[in-house]
C-alpha cells in the first residue's frame, strides 16, 4: 500500500511541476526576399546534430516551387577546422505572415521554425522552436553589438525560454 502511495504522489508532482507555457509568438510578417540570405548563428539551444559546431551560419534562398533552399555551414570544433555543409528544405506553413515554417533535413521529418524576433532593418533575428528547447539568434554579421544581444536574450526570456541555456556561437573576426 505504501508503494502505490508513494507512486501515486510521484505521478502527481510530475504533472503538476511544469507549468504550460503559451505557444511561441511570432512577428506579424516576415517580408521572405529580404530575410533570404545569410545568417550567422550568434546565440543558440544546440540540438545534437550542431553540439561543437563554430562558425556557423544559415543561408536562405528562395527555390521556383516557393520553397526555400537551407544550407548550414559549419567547422567542427575550431574555425580552421574544415567547413561542412548540411542541406534542408523549408515550406512556409503561415502564408499570412510568412513567419511559420516546416524545415525538412530528412524525409519525411519536419521541424518547426518560428520567427519570434526580427529587426526592423532584418539585420537579427531570432527563430525558436515551440517547447523552447531550441532558439538561434542570428545576425547578417558575425558579431552585434553586447547591447543587441542582451535585447535578443531579454525577447526569448519574455517568450519563456531559460536564457542559461542559451550559448554564444564562436565566429570569425570576433574582438
Amino acid at each position: 500500500m505504501k508503494t502505490l502511495l508513494s507512486i501515486s504522489l510521484l505521478a502527481l508532482a510530475a504533472c503538476s511541476s511544469t507549468p504550460k507555457l503559451p505557444p511561441l509568438r511570432t512577428v506579424d510578417h516576415v517580408d521572405l526576399p529580404r530575410f533570404m540570405g545569410d545568417w550567422y548563428v550568434i546565440g543558440t539551444i544546440p540540438w545534437f546534430l550542431e553540439r561543437d559546431n563554430v562558425g556557423t551560419m544559415d543561408i536562405y534562398s528562395p527555390r521556383p516551387d516557393g520553397r526555400i533552399d537551407i544550407r548550414y555551414v559549419f567547422h567542427k570544433k575550431s574555425l580552421d577546422a574544415p567547413r561542412r555543409e548540411m542541406k534542408a528544405i523549408a515550406e512556409v506553413v503561415d502564408k499570412n505572415s510568412n513567419a511559420q515554417w516546416a524545415v525538412q533535413f530528412l524525409w519525411p521529418f519536419k521541424a518547426p521554425f518560428l520567427v519570434i524576433d526580427l529587426d526592423p532593418d532584418y539585420t537579427r533575428t531570432t527563430i525558436g522552436y515551440p517547447d523552447r528547447s531550441l532558439i538561434w539568434i542570428m545576425a547578417r554579421t558575425p558579431q552585434i553589438p553586447e547591447s543587441e544581444y542582451a535585447a535578443a536574450l531579454a525577447t526569448a526570456a519574455a517568450q519563456g525560454y531559460d536564457t542559461s541555456r542559451i550559448v554564444k556561437v564562436p565566429q570569425k573576426n570576433q574582438p
